[in-house]
């Protein structure tokens, strides 16, 4: 008699217990979005996935010096719009604001149809589009 008091008890207790609501954690991704870019348009072996930083400015030097002024290519993920600037620091000067897509800088769309801008960049800053 005693140990189906203790079960029923304990059976009760854990019940209790389990149905005590908990606060729910909302999932974080940390995949972030990436800009795929690269060098030579015809044998696109120099490419470099740069993780996007909404609106920060990225400069094509120190380890990305080698796309200074010698961007063929760039793959724009979903949700971003990105701008490539001719000079460092994202300062003005011409410019190329490119919609999610893969994109061939030898024809890009610029303000008056479509131009070269094909070894020109140096910085980049994407946004949401």
């Amino acid at each position: 008699m005693f140990s189906s008091k203790l079960f029923l008890t304990s059976a009760a207790f854990i019940a209790a217990v389990l149905a005590v609501p908990t606060e729910l954690v909302p999932r974080t991704t940390s995949i972030s979005a990436t800009l795929n870019v690269c060098e030579n348009l015809d044998n696109p072996t120099n490419c470099v996935a740069i993780p996007i930083v909404s609106d920060q400015c990225i400069d094509f030097s120190g380890g990305l010096s080698f796309l200074d002024n010698g961007v063929s290519s760039a793959t724009v993920p979903g949700g971003f719009i990105c701008t490539f600037f001719d000079q460092s620091n994202c300062a003005d000067g011409d410019a190329v604001v490119l919609a999610p897509g893969s994109w061939n800088f030898f024809k890009v769309p610029g303000p008056s149809g479509s131009v070269n801008f094909n070894d020109m960049a140096s910085s980049v800053s994407c946004s949401p589009a």
